[in-house]
């Protein structure tokens, strides 16, 4: 597959996807990025999905690329372990300027640090969640959400950071960054399950957010009792966030 992308057999391709059953198990791939690169600069859908890529090195080939310079959406969710550092990441998406959509479900080595280096600066829609990983329970807490909501305040659609173990005050400080955004409004999407979201940030967020259309809270500790559900449809979610959710407490 490498040498005929090298050879620029596919110029015009522009939508890759790689997939295995979620029951197949342990998937892993040879891939020359480079390669693909080189032999499908029109690329604007990559998908890879419960596939483990491993780094192919491309010989004889230009030493460097435009990256994909048309790439809208990247999607690298996996229901097995992830060996994808940010290094990989940026290989990938370094020239990548109009990405729109990145699915990065179950990438427990992605850093927030990483993420926030990449040249994409309308994000649209970022799933993280980690869903299949035992192991992200018992790490230390992260830090660092907040340079992802800063960056991507404006354009951000959908968020996903389900089992992230954050710490309360970066959640505060990211969901701010979100909440005081001139574009609030345009937030559809909210998955905080697993996290230590608080009611009075959630309180703040969900005032100014009048767009969002799903909400899950599952499974967040912080939270009152009769918050941790998932939300669907406006009609759903509190109009008057404050007084809900100060019932609610009182209530639990």
């Amino acid at each position: 597959m490498c040498v005929s992308f090298q050879r620029g057999c596919c110029p015009d391709l522009e939508l890759l996807e790689i997939n295995t059953k979620l029951d197949s198990g342990y998937c892993q791939l040879p891939v020359c990025i480079q390669g693909l690169q080189s032999g499908c600069p029109k690329l604007k859908i990559f998908r890879m999905l419960n596939v483990i890529p491993m780094h192919k090195v491309m010989r004889n080939g230009p030493d460097s690329t435009s990256g994909f310079p048309l790439l809208e959406e990247l999607c690298m969710a996996t229901t097995s372990v992830s060996f994808m550092t940010d290094k990989d990441l940026r290989d990938i998406l370094f020239g990548s300027t109009k990405l729109r959509v990145l699915d990065l479900r179950g990438c427990s080595r992605i850093t927030p640090s990483g993420l926030a280096t990449l040249p994409c600066v309308e994000l649209e829609c970022l799933f993280w969640g980690q869903y299949f990983n035992s192991k992200v329970a018992l790490s230390s807490p992260k830090k660092g959400l907040h340079m992802l909501t800063e960056k991507w305040s404006g354009t951000l659609q959908e968020l996903d950071i389900t089992n992230h173990i954050f710490t309360e005050e970066d959640l505060e400080i990211a969901m701010s960054y979100l909440a005081q955004s001139s574009n609030a409004d345009s937030l559809r999407s909210l998955n905080l399950s697993g996290t230590k979201i608080t009611a009075p940030v959630l309180r703040l967020l969900i005032g100014q957010s009048t767009g969002l259309n799903y909400l899950n809270l599952s499974s967040c500790r912080y939270l009152p009792r009769g918050l941790k559900r998932v939300y669907r449809g406006q009609e759903d979610i509190p109009v008057s966030p404050g007084l809900a959710l100060e019932e609610t407490c009182m209530c639990s």
